[in-house]
């Protein structure tokens, strides 16, 4: 028997396989369709401070490689998501979840952290720091280390519970990101969120997407995910959640030998509901194809061959 246990800023995970933030919803949803109490968490749709509505219509085009998305952070409010998502999502979920947070200011940040700390059924905090600092020219707080250390510092000393940081693909540097984020106290990181994409209607002759730009994901930025959490690892000591792209089993394994210890999937549970509940089953035996009898042997792998 394969084992395929892990361990989480301390906390177990059964396996891996952690259906992204955005593309699970609050979970619910899914458990019309299967048991989801057999993945090892979710990440939970991007919550903020006050209710979005999103983007304007489209948000979403394809490319051959998968899918731009500009949705736009749609979700209820935070306030919202405790009295009423989280209660819904307790009937069906027993493990404890991943509170996917957004933010416009680092007081916006904190406040959302600490509400969402608050409550039992939340085990990790991931905080996307890819949002724009509308008090900092708008630039994303992803694409600084001192304004991707200053969200990371300021939640840290506002919640008890471990705080994951979410990192932008959109810089020059990831390496410089997760080591400013290290060094203000993130307890893990994960990456990488979407890749800025725009696809133009030949016809129309103006951008598909309304907001004119949107994130790439799905399989072709796979080898982009893989690189960057490679780099990472080779940057950091922190545990590394790897996204970007994966559809297989083999996918997984090989983002862990690249040096993530748990694995996010995205844009697979827009193309089929099951993706996640599939890649549970196949996972063991893709590790016995490959000889692996325990995960936490080939996190980093790949680096000491």
């Amino acid at each position: 028997m394969v084992n395929t246990n892990l361990t989480l800023c301390g906390l177990p995970l059964d396996n891996p396989i952690i259906p992204a933030s955005g593309t699970f919803g609050y979970g619910y949803e899914f458990a019309e369709l299967y048991d989801i109490n057999c993945l090892g968490t979710f990440s939970f749709k991007g919550t903020t401070r006050e209710p979005r509505t999103g983007n304007a219509q489209p948000r979403i085009a394809e490319y051959a490689g998968g899918l731009l998305n500009a949705v736009g952070l749609q979700n209820p409010g935070v306030d919202a998501v405790i009295a009423k998502e989280l209660p819904r999502l307790q009937t069906v979920f027993r493990k404890p979840v991943m509170a996917n947070i957004s933010g416009f200011s680092l007081d916006e940040y904190v406040e959302v952290c600490q509400k969402l700390d608050a409550c039992p059924q939340v085990g990790w905090l991931e905080v996307n720091i890819s949002c724009p600092n509308v008090h900092g020219g708008g630039m994303s707080f992803g694409t600084d280390p001192k304004a991707a250390a200053a969200v990371t510092r300021a939640v840290k000393d506002a919640v008890k519970k471990p705080v994951i940081v979410k990192l932008s693909p959109n810089v020059t540097d990831i390496a410089s990101i997760a080591r400013a984020c290290e060094d203000a106290g993130a307890d893990a990181l994960s990456l990488i969120n979407t890749l800025m994409g725009m696809r133009i209607d030949l016809r129309s002759r103006r951008p598909l997407l309304a907001n004119r730009t949107g994130g790439m994901s799905g399989p072709g930025i796979f080898p982009l995910a893989v690189r960057m959490v490679w780099q990472v690892y080779e940057a950091v000591r922190i545990p590394i959640i790897g996204m970007g792209g994966v559809r297989t089993a083999e996918d997984v394994l090989e983002l862990m030998l690249a040096g993530a210890t748990a694995v996010q999937v995205g844009a697979a549970n827009l193309v089929s509901p099951f993706a996640c509940r599939d890649l549970v089953r196949q996972l063991p035996q893709a590790m016995e194809q490959y000889r692996i009898q325990n995960l936490n042997d080939i996190i980093g792998g790949a680096h000491h061959g």
